[in-house]
């Protein structure tokens, strides 16, 4: 059974954003090449900034569900380790997927749509 995951990124305009995925890198490169979100699609680069670790996709779901409901600074305050999800395990930086294979993706997609036209 794969893990799941929940994550926050920051938009390019300073918004946050939430959601769950099962696989952190692949998710951030799909936000980052306008295939992720609505929300993030006008907003891009977005980069990942926080990620919690669950064992089921329920607990991730219900995580998901209680970090959008926070405010924005509820949710600094999360990130910034002041308020924590007590049943999710906070992952550190080090291991957060990095928005450089994103660029590359939406470099390519931009010179494929650039060709197509």
């Amino acid at each position: 059974m794969p893990d799941y995951y929940n994550y926050i990124l920051r938009c390019a305009d300073g918004t946050l954003y939430s959601g769950s995925t099962v696989d952190p890198h692949k998710r951030l490169a799909a936000h980052n090449a306008g295939r992720g979100g609505a929300y993030t699609r006008p907003r891009r680069p977005v980069r990942m900034i926080a990620l919690w670790q669950w064992p089921d996709k329920s607990a991730a779901m219900s995580a998901e569900c209680r970090v959008k409901r926070l405010t924005r600074e509820e949710k600094l305050a999360l990130i910034a380790g002041k308020i924590s999800l007590p049943e999710g395990k906070r992952l550190p930086s080090a291991r957060l997927p990095k928005a450089e294979r994103a660029r590359k993706n939406r470099a390519s997609a931009a010179a494929e749509n650039i060709s197509k036209g």
